[in-house]
């Protein structure tokens, strides 16, 4: 049997596996465990311990559990509800002002978390039942949460870009600089579309009544100070790696300290709240490093097929496509794969793949980081598997149906499908930040 014969097998064996329910690290991780014996007979069992002892020396692993435990104190210490009384005040008197301000709200919860389920999970129970209760068409908010949720993997500090710089071996802090300018303006571009949409048709999002909007100044202040104080916390992370005063783990011990620090001084850090958020976090990071573990498995078995050198072939040579076409299939490929696989699965897939090809193609890898992010994003809220479409039906009151939370997201997807575009004609958009803070 080729080794062509033998990639696709482990390939479709693996999706097999995956469509059979089992998960994700165990699919992954088998596939590569029982292809190594079978080629390399016992000799493969160095493998996986080498691929073990990969993960324990990646230094940078160690700001995983850091990040995930900073954004679970700020949740579960209701330091998020905080910043939606801020939004609900300084933004009401506007034409879709909550909207607009529950997309600011995604915006810092991603900067407190970097994982798009928490984003889902405070939009939907602080957001949603506030917005519905003040007559904003149902479609439009539930588009509006599911949008705004899906810019937690890409605004830093993003997991999912911490893992594609493991398995592409790309600079952390250059990735996560390349997906702050694309996750702005993606947010920005929201904010326009729901202003707009509800100029023209008020009834979508009305104006909050004057008693409701009637609050002293010094209530906005304090609002004010309160929403403020997560952006204190990711200063205090960003600015020292920033300037290169720390590592990119020492800045993740001090968002995480910061922010049970200011969970204390508010006094809303329980013990309850802190066992939930080493729970969480344990359970998290554990995930994390069993798939990283299996892909890298996965990875070392292809590489030693050569596989991705014959794909390469396959599609320059003998189908004659161009750089440019095999990246947008590649694209397209993972809005398929979103129907039905989570962002970590879809990456553990398909980077043994991708990753090598996209740089035999010429392309560079931190930009093609935040590519695969947008259209993960896309992939989440498309039809009719879409990961983010069922957390919504989980969450959202009995009167959304699943035909509104289907018909909510089609105008929030051409946006972002706007925004994968325009970050795949001009590069600069994602690769200007890094290279601006690196360069000097």
């Amino acid at each position: 049997m080729s080794y062509e014969m033998i990639a696709l097998l482990m390939f479709s064996s693996m999706m097999l596996m995956l469509l059979t329910g089992q998960r994700v690290f165990g699919a992954i991780g088998g596939v590569a465990a029982v292809a190594a014996l079978a080629l390399w007979g016992t000799g493969g069992s160095d493998i996986p311990f080498a691929s073990a002892m990969k993960l324990m020396k990646w230094y940078p692993l160690l700001t995983l559990p850091m990040f995930i435990f900073m954004g679970y104190v700020l949740s579960e210490s209701k330091i998020a509800d905080d910043l939606y009384k801020m939004f609900h005040v300084w933004m009401g008197p506007v034409s879709g002002g909550l909207a607009i301000g529950t997309i600011g709200l995604m915006v810092l919860v991603s900067a407190m978390n970097g994982l798009s389920v928490a984003g889902m999970a405070i939009g939907a129970t602080i957001a949603l039942p506030e917005l519905l209760r003040r007559g904003y068409d149902k479609r439009m908010v539930t588009g509006v949460i599911q949008a705004g949720s899906s810019l937690g993997i890409l605004v830093p500090p993003s997991v999912v870009l911490v893992l594609y710089a493991m398995i592409a071996r790309q600079p952390v802090g250059q990735l996560w600089l390349a997906g702050v300018v694309p996750g702005l303006m993606m947010a920005t571009m929201f904010v326009v579309y729901i202003y707009v949409r509800c100029r023209i048709t008020p009834s979508l999002g009305p104006v909050l009544p004057a008693s409701e909007r009637n609050v002293s100044r010094a209530e906005k202040m304090r609002l004010l100070g309160a929403g403020i104080l997560p952006l204190v916390i990711f200063a205090a992370m960003m600015v020292p790696f920033v300037n290169g005063w720390t590592s990119l783990v020492e800045s993740s011990a001090i968002g995480a300290m910061t922010a049970f620090l200011a969970a204390v001084l508010k006094r809303r850090m329980t013990w309850t709240v802190f066992e939930t958020c080493l729970r969480q976090t344990l359970a998290i990071s554990c995930m994390f490093m069993w798939i990283i573990l299996a892909a890298l498995g996965f990875g070392a078995v292809f590489d030693g097929l050569g596989a991705v050198k014959a794909i390469e072939t396959l599609f320059t040579e003998r189908l004659g496509l161009s750089p440019w076409m095999i990246l947008i299939l590649m694209q397209v490929s993972f809005l398929v794969m979103g129907t039905f696989l989570d962002d970590t699965a879809m990456l553990v897939i398909v980077a043994p793949l991708y990753v090598p090809l996209v740089a035999a193609l010429g392309f560079d890898l931190v930009w093609y980081g935040v590519l695969y992010t947008v259209t993960t994003q896309i992939a989440y809220m498309t039809p009719p598997f879409g990961y983010n479409l069922f957390l919504m039906r989980a969450m959202a009151p009995p009167e959304i149906t699943m035909r509104d939370i289907y018909g909510s997201i089609a105008p929030f997807v051409l946006v972002m499908i706007l925004a994968l575009a325009l970050i795949m004609v001009f590069p600069q958009i994602a690769l200007w930040l890094p290279d601006y803070i690196y360069g000097r």
